[in-house]
């Protein structure tokens, strides 16, 4: 009679869809503190059409980055929720990104606390990558990288989420000219305060195709025939990362268990100085190049200029001061080596975004014909 009963509530529980058989079949099971999703059990073979067992909210994800990140997520067969503030037309190419399902977006008010708990409430990962290169009359630097950050790791630490990653910037210091860089310091803080677990990525310039670096530089072009650089760009070293490198550093920190509480330094394979890294992308853009200094007011004067632009502009002061702040060293922190990536330098990587740049007749001269810039040791 006991075994019938059994197999009757067995029948039951199946039938109505509120357990698992496979649940069931491993007998019984501790109390969870979250309820336990269906995107979360991994099923499969691998690969786009399967379920990796991850279900990743990735706030931030229509930034630059954030493509790159949704795309390595989405062919490894994770579910993805992505809240974002913009109009349905801008979300159109990262639809394709998963399998059918697999992507799900939803309006979040970063300053209410409620929408990002409902963002994170079925997700077993959480990924921070809002940013912004310029400030608005609404969102400031504090509010993009300390207010925002925060909050979301408070509740992503209240939820129970098991891997936490934050998006901070390799010259994050709290000394720094830019407030963009000393305001990514003091997210670091936060986030490491409320989510003592999470993992921090501090990636160098990203480059890569619809990147604000090597654009910005090939784009200066419009405005003369010469480039204005602060001390001719000589006393300023880069060390620029592919941002398909900085994806995969996301994705295998995720499955890496032993990620937890760590901080990543991100960086490509070379340094170089900023004069000869702009020179190596009008040569590779088969542009005339002349640089010329710049006094570091005027360049400023110029960017307090272009900020009275109400939409995206050009420059801005903050950016000027980024763009010639020497990138860090940071020898201790593990890196992209340490996730099982080899980087990519940029004269493998810079085509892809500088072809377009290129005039016509030259649109298919080849890579060879172009010499590499001069790295640095120092």
């Amino acid at each position: 009679i006991c075994a019938l009963v059994q197999h009757i509530l067995f029948l039951f529980l199946l039938s109505s869809g509120t357990c698992s058989p496979v649940l069931l079949a491993a007998g019984p099971v501790a109390v969870q503190h979250r309820k336990i999703h269906h995107a979360v059990v991994p099923r499969g073979k691998g690969g786009r059409s399967s379920f990796s067992g991850v279900a990743a909210t990735v706030f931030g994800a229509t930034g630059f980055l954030g493509r790159y990140v949704v795309n390595r997520l989405g062919r490894m067969g994770s579910q993805i929720v992505i809240p974002h503030r913009c109009d349905q037309y801008d979300l159109m190419y990262l639809r394709p990104m998963g399998d059918l399902g697999q992507i799900i977006f939803m309006e979040w008010d970063a300053r209410d606390k409620e929408s990002i708990k409902r963002a994170i409430s079925h997700s077993n990962v959480v990924i921070n990558l809002v940013g912004r290169e310029w400030e608005t009359r609404n969102y400031k630097f504090e509010d993009v990288f300390v207010s925002i950050p925060q909050q979301i790791a408070r509740a992503a630490h209240e939820a129970g989420i098991k891997k936490f990653i934050h998006m901070s910037h390799l010259n994050a210091d709290i000394r720094s000219p830019s407030k963009y860089l000393r305001n990514k310091a003091v997210g670091e803080a936060v986030v490491r305060e409320e989510f003592p677990d999470a993992i921090i990525m501090k990636p160098s310039e990203c480059f890569g195709r619809e990147d604000r670096f090597l654009n910005h530089f090939a784009n200066m072009r419009w405005f003369g025939k010469a480039v204005p650089l602060i001390a001719m760009g000589k006393k300023t070293v880069k060390q620029p990362v592919h941002v398909v490198d900085v994806a995969k550093a996301i994705v295998n920190a995720i499955k890496d268990p032993d990620a937890n509480g760590k901080t990543y330094a991100l960086v490509g394979p070379n340094r170089y100085l900023l004069h000869d890294l702009v020179e190596y992308i009008y040569a590779l853009s088969h542009r005339p190049y002349l640089a010329y200094p710049i006094p570091r007011p005027l360049y400023h004067l110029i960017a307090r200029f272009f900020e009275m632009n109400p939409f995206e502009p050009w420059t801005t002061r903050d950016k000027v001061d980024r763009f010639h702040t020497t990138d860090m060293k940071y020898p201790d922190l593990p890196g992209l080596e340490d996730l099982g990536i080899t980087p990519s330098s940029i004269e493998q990587k810079a085509i892809e975004t500088l072809r377009r740049h290129r005039r016509y007749r030259y649109l298919d001269a080849e890579l060879g014909e172009t010499k590499a810039a001069k790295t640095v040791s120092y």
